[in-house]
């Protein structure tokens, strides 16, 4: 079975390489940029922050460290602006629920955020969140180009099975899921104004 590098390598069409998403420095892997965001100029689509946001979350790409007992998974993607060039300096925030569906509430555990890279590229390695009462799996983010409005949103994952009993589900948001060896693999690029 392949890992989390082979599959992003596969992934090629684009110059710009992604870090690796492994604990080693560099990847030899390209990420292309996605086709549909000059398609129909679409922005991403916004959604509600949830009760369970907290501000001021630290700098950090590496989840998995908070929650060692969780099915590993990497997410990866591009911030783009309606013309499908890439942003660098965006900021990108993510916080979910643990492997048992709990949010963190009085600490920073599964909460952080980064800057995207020169060409665009975010990339968190984190766990796939639990279930929690009323909801479906998901992620939350914040996503700000330089000196643009915050789009807040989630992340979603294909054929689950309360996806279409949550009432916030939006299929618009689903991540492009691949498993591989070293855990799960999820693509999602989002488009800014």
């Amino acid at each position: 079975m392949p890992t989390r590098r082979d599959f992003l390598s596969g992934v090629v069409a684009a110059p710009a390489l992604l870090p690796n998403l492994g604990h080693s420095a560099e990847f030899p892997g390209q990420l292309q940029l996605t086709p549909a965001c000059g398609d129909d100029d679409d922005l991403t689509p916004s959604q509600t922050e949830g009760p369970f946001f907290t501000p001021q979350s630290p700098q950090k790409r590496d989840f998995a460290s908070d929650a060692p007992g969780g099915d590993r998974m990497t997410i990866a993607g591009y911030v783009l602006i309606r013309t499908c060039q890439p942003v660098a300096k965006a900021l990108v925030e993510l916080w979910h629920a643990d492997e048992t569906g709990t949010y963190d509430t009085s600490g920073y555990k599964l909460r952080g955020h980064q800057f995207t890279d020169a060409e665009g590229r975010w990339w968190f390695d984190t766990i796939v969140p639990g279930l929690y009462p009323g909801r479906t799996r998901h992620y939350h983010l914040k996503v700000q180009r330089p000196g643009g409005r915050v789009l807040t949103t989630q992340l979603y994952f294909p054929d689950e099975p309360r996806n279409h009993r949550d009432g916030i589900f939006d299929s618009a948001l689903l991540l492009d899921i691949a498993t591989t060896s070293d855990g799960k693999v999820g693509r999602f690029d989002f488009v800014v104004a």
